[in-house]
């Protein structure tokens, strides 16, 4: 584990430069003839013909074409694509054709319109099976394509390119940790500007503020700080509420570099905190410990766990301490393009599988007394059991932080 710095030291990290970034390309570049590979390994294993891809993330991880967050719902069919056993056919409608041809010159580019039944016929020639990520694609949908060539049979499939994407190169997980860096600092340079008084919109919107301006491309979510009782919401939204002295202050946060994203999460105490507030945060404090601990080890004897054995160890502490109850969503979620995908680390979402390696994901208990108060505690870790390691990425400190005083 690195020595942890102070908030001053991460309130002066500097963002990613241009060089780090074109080298962050070329990675993408150079790994993606070997990311096919391995999907169509898996086709002929299935028995596949071709792989209908739907999600933008998938999209970007094999071809390169990036659509920003949520515009996969006005883009129409544009970023999809088609894994052929020799080619990749790119779709993108007019508005897109250009973006395409720059993010990826080594697909075919195919200009579709609303009209994808239509061209379904002409893509899919000579195919007989076609996997498709049928979790992402409509039923009408589904039935268009199928009643557009009834030779052609869809196989519906789940996690294949996914699966791929929770190992991460090294320049993945560089991105991710840049991303960490500069939340770190984001919320490193906010902190002696919060005052009592504020509005959870206003120290949201500051945060985010300092996050797009010093690197961020993007946030990975929206902004969550929630006080007081409004802390006890796992995903509650910051709103016109005053910030007032003795509550604690809840952060739940994330930026996007270069397409990869963090995710933290940071309890702080406005003024002097309560014994009880104090007692909350030392055993979540304890029970993420436990989590980490387990992984660590299990990191230096090149061991690889089942994901479900981390959740089980932050779960031992807070159910021993009388608040099971109070912690119901699971230990964490893998972190890459998407802010949550494989491996989940929860009792009921997480696989029987052992973890893979190299690996990031999020490592957060949390107890939450409804109408009261909530604390969670939430870093990102790489996972690389063949390095006998476990880093933490999210660098800002975890002890007991008073603002406000």
């Amino acid at each position: 584990m690195n020595p942890e710095p102070t908030v001053d030291d991460l309130a002066a990290l500097t963002p990613p430069s241009a060089a780090q970034r074109e080298r962050w390309a070329a990675g993408d570049r150079a790994a993606r003839p070997a990311r096919l590979a391995r999907l169509r390994e898996r086709m002929v294993e299935a028995r596949v013909d071709a792989y209908f891809g739907v999600r933008s993330e998938n999209s970007r991880y094999l071809t390169g074409f990036a659509l920003g967050d949520g515009e996969d719902r006005v883009a129409g069919n544009s970023g999809q694509f088609l894994v052929l056993p020799d080619e990749v056919a790119l779709l993108a409608d007019s508005r897109y054709t250009e973006q395409a041809g720059d993010e990826a010159p080594d697909a075919r580019i195919v200009p579709v319109y609303h009209d994808l039944a239509e061209r379904w016929p002409d893509l899919v020639r000579g195919c007989r099976r076609v996997a498709v990520e049928g979790a992402h694609v409509s039923r009408l949908t589904w039935d268009r394509l199928a009643g557009a060539v009834p030779d052609v049979e869809l196989v519906p499939v789940e996690g294949w390119v996914e699966a791929q994407r929770a190992t991460k190169e090294p320049s993945e997980v560089e991105r991710i940790a840049a991303a960490c860096a500069v939340a770190d600092a984001a919320l490193a340079r906010l902190v002696p500007a919060i005052q009592v008084g504020m509005t959870e919109a206003q120290v949201a919107l500051d945060l985010e503020w300092g996050m797009r301006t010093h690197g961020a491309d993007a946030l990975a979510f929206d902004v969550a700080v929630l006080a007081g009782p409004q802390a006890a919401l796992p995903h509650g939204s910051p709103g016109a509420r005053r910030i007032q002295a003795g509550q604690v202050l809840l952060f739940d946060f994330g930026a996007q570099v270069a397409g990869y994203r963090s995710d933290m999460t940071r309890t702080l105490f406005v003024g002097e905190p309560s014994s009880a507030d104090l007692a909350l945060y030392r055993l979540v404090a304890a029970a993420q410990q436990a989590a980490i601990d387990f992984v660590a080890q299990a990191a230096a004897a090149g061991r690889r766990p089942v994901a479900r054995e981390a959740d089980t160890a932050a779960r031992r502490v807070i159910e021993a301490a009388g608040h099971g109850g109070h912690f119901g969503h699971g230990l964490g979620h893998g972190i890459g393009l998407a802010t949550h995908e494989s491996p989940s680390l929860g009792r009921q979402a997480a696989s029987d599988a052992p973890l893979p390696g190299p690996t990031v994901f999020s490592v957060e208990p949390g107890v939450y007394l409804e109408g009261r108060t909530g604390v969670r505690i939430e870093d990102l870790v790489l996972f690389d059991p063949d390095d006998h390691r476990l880093e933490r990425l999210t660098r800002f400190p975890r002890e007991i932080t008073i603002i406000a005083a």
